[in-house]
């Protein structure tokens, strides 16, 4: 099953330096909740960007209590065993939200999603902001939006290290 693990760059630079993240992990994956929000007949491929997106942005809400990482949303796509991963299971919130009990090697690493430096703006603003919009903010919504306005590039495994070193 894939799922989306938001991160921050700190965290990304562990994953090189050990090879490996302990989990459990909260991710993101099409989950019964997801799929029974968007359209049934919805395809893979669109419910996947769905949870990308969600866990891009948790990935704020990371940054956030990580002061020392870039303010860039970053999100690693991951292979893990079906029976490894429990929906979170609120319809309401988080409907892609699982809970993924292995740990992550670089190997099971299918790609990082991270933003580009025209991002660190608005990253910057929207992360002192996330938990308001959560909260129903219209104004802090705003400035999430704005952040989440801008996609997020595509890595494969081997260019993770590059990426990390032009920042």
């Amino acid at each position: 099953m894939r799922v989306y693990l938001p991160a921050t760059t700190n965290l990304l630079r562990q994953l090189l330096q050990e090879g490996r993240l302990v989990g459990p992990h909260t991710v993101f994956a099409v989950t019964p909740e997801l799929r029974g929000f968007y359209d049934l007949d919805a395809d893979d491929e669109e419910l996947e960007y769905a949870a990308l997106l969600a866990a891009a942005r948790a990935s704020l809400r990371l940054v956030d209590v990580d002061p020392g990482s870039h303010r860039r949303r970053v999100v690693l796509a991951a292979d893990v065993p079906d029976g490894a991963v429990t929906p979170l299971g609120d319809p309401d919130t988080d409907r892609g939200a699982a809970r993924a009990e292995v740990e992550l090697t670089l190997a099971e690493i299918a790609s990082a999603h991270i933003d580009v430096a025209e991002a660190e703006d608005d990253v910057r603003r929207a992360v002192g902001v996330v938990l308001e919009a959560d909260l129903g903010s219209a104004d802090a919504q705003f400035v999430v939006d704005q952040a989440e306005g801008h996609e997020l590039a595509w890595y494969a495994t081997q260019e993770i290290g590059p990426a990390l070193d032009l920042l």
